[in-house]
């Protein structure tokens, strides 16, 4: 955990956010629910335990079965859970008091887990309003219908506290969470660089470990290792795979063969459960063929444009549109696209070949606050999400700040079904060469990703070293 005094600055920092969404008397309070064990086969074997993000970020405990409540009238705070009775202590050992571990965060008060339900109860009798987040886990959402008598599916849905009764997660506290979740702290791009350090060693012994007839689950296995040997373990399920035209394929049961291209987007988590998230894609062969080369130059020079363009003032829409431009003006080289970029962007062409947005944000989630909702984490109050493939799945558009955390992952993928849909469709007005395109149905895909802090006057890498990206520098790390 950090100093408990950052837990308090953080308590009191959001407690003054809700104060300016309603007046003295009238705020109510603000229910916090941990996250509980969950039954691989059977109750006592447990799938591996992670604590919600939102509450180790305002909290620190990192166990199951905890609860908080702060009074956003009087700021009073409330830590609830259990104390261990001798069946406990002969499994577990011996473990801190309720009240100890409430003091560890700088929380005064404690209770039993139950007593949750008799606060709760004396709020909503009262009138009060009962802020809390939508819940991931399904026993939080659950154990937050039981609470504020409210269905599983109201509790699920975001929405201001004026509406609707308020029976619904507090869209003013989910804003409050964002706002201050958003822009990272000096103490938390000190974690992201650890996670970042992980996360590079995870893809170095796996660029190490790729040779042509090992099964893609034995590069896994060893990467994986790194993290579990010195972190948490992976930030999200790895993706190694031969086939990168399939953005998310988690299978990993085929042998290396020579010629493929091999997309590893893999990170790390570490020890305080801050996320790392990397992609590299490599020939599996250790030498880029003409016509792979050729393709990875363009996403290659795309990630680099992108990191040139990130800086306070910026918005990240403008620099996946950027990016967009750019990438079709390479496949524009190679006679893939046809025509004007400026009316190929507008038309949303480059969503054929990346269809997925350029970044997302990073922090105690590899896909920072996503449960919270991508539009509200992602977007600025003026920005509209689009419609377009590609640009519509983009998950920050923001105006960038110092602080930000965010991904940078241009890629090229040759999707035969999407290709033949928009050639069916015409979708593409005319911008397509689909003759010289069929010729690439077996390329599969690339991405290249680095995550990468917002300064003040810029941005930079994160982790010590930069992972091989030039493809003469990833050549050479392979020989």
């Amino acid at each position: 955990m950090f100093d408990k005094n950052i837990y308090i600055r953080r308590r009191r920092t959001l407690l003054e956010k809700m104060a300016e969404t309603a007046p003295e008397g009238k705020r109510g309070i603000a229910l916090f629910i941990g996250n509980v064990e969950a039954a691989a086969q059977y109750k006592n074997n447990a799938y591996k335990f992670r604590q919600d993000s939102s509450w180790l970020y305002y909290f620190g405990l990192d166990e199951p079965r905890l609860a908080a409540i702060i009074d956003l009238d009087n700021g009073e705070e409330t830590l609830f859970a259990d104390d261990v009775e001798i069946e406990d202590i002969i499994w577990m050992g011996p473990q801190p008091s309720v009240a100890s571990k409430a003091a560890e965060v700088g929380i005064a008060n404690s209770a039993s887990y139950g007593t949750l339900n008799i606060l709760a109860t004396k709020a909503l009798a009262q009138g009060r309003p009962i802020h809390f987040l939508p819940p991931t886990r399904y026993y939080n959402t659950m154990k937050l219908a039981a609470l504020t008598g409210l269905g599983n599916e109201a509790v699920s849905k975001v929405a201001p506290m004026a509406a609707e009764g308020g029976r619904h997660a507090s869209e003013e506290l989910v804003k409050a969470v964002i706002s201050m979740r958003l822009v990272k702290e000096d103490c938390e791009i000190k974690q992201l660089d650890d996670a970042g350090a992980l996360g590079q060693e995870m893809h170095t012994v796996a660029r190490n470990a790729v040779k042509i007839g090992i099964l893609e689950q034995e590069i896994v296995g060893k990467m994986e290792g790194v993290t579990l040997s010195k972190g948490w373990g992976v930030s999200f399920p790895t993706i190694l795979t031969q086939h990168g035209e399939i953005l998310h394929n988690h299978v990993h049961d085929k042998r290396i063969e020579p010629g493929k291209l091999l997309v590893i987007d893999a990170g790390a988590e570490n020890n305080m459960h801050y996320a790392s998230d990397f992609t590299r894609t490599l020939p599996t062969g250790g030498k880029f063929t003409q016509k792979q080369r050729e393709i990875y130059q363009i996403v290659c020079d795309c990630n680099e444009l992108a990191f040139k363009l990130t800086k306070p003032g910026v918005a990240y829409r403008d620099v996946h549109l950027a990016a967009a431009k750019l990438m079709l003006d390479g496949l524009r080289s190679l006679d893939l696209v046809r025509g004007d970029l400026d009316n190929m962007v507008d038309a949303g062409i480059a969503g054929l070949f990346q269809p997925h947005g350029l970044g997302h944000n990073i922090g105690l989630d590899v896909h920072d606050m996503e449960d919270l909702g991508e539009d509200l984490v992602g977007y600025d109050p003026d920005q509209k999400r689009s419609d377009q493939l590609g640009l519509g799945s983009l998950r920050m558009a923001r105006k960038l700040v110092p602080g930000h955390f965010i991904s940078n992952e241009p890629g090229i993928y040759f999707i035969p079904a999407l290709i033949e849909k928009w050639k069916s469709e015409k979708t593409d007005k005319g911008f397509v060469n689909y003759q010289k395109l069929e010729r690439y149905y077996d390329f599969g895909g690339i991405r290249l990703e680095d995550d990468v802090l917002v300064t003040e006057d810029g941005a930079r890498l994160t982790g010590p070293n930069r992972l091989p990206i030039q493809p003469d520098d990833v050549e050479m790390s392979m020989a």
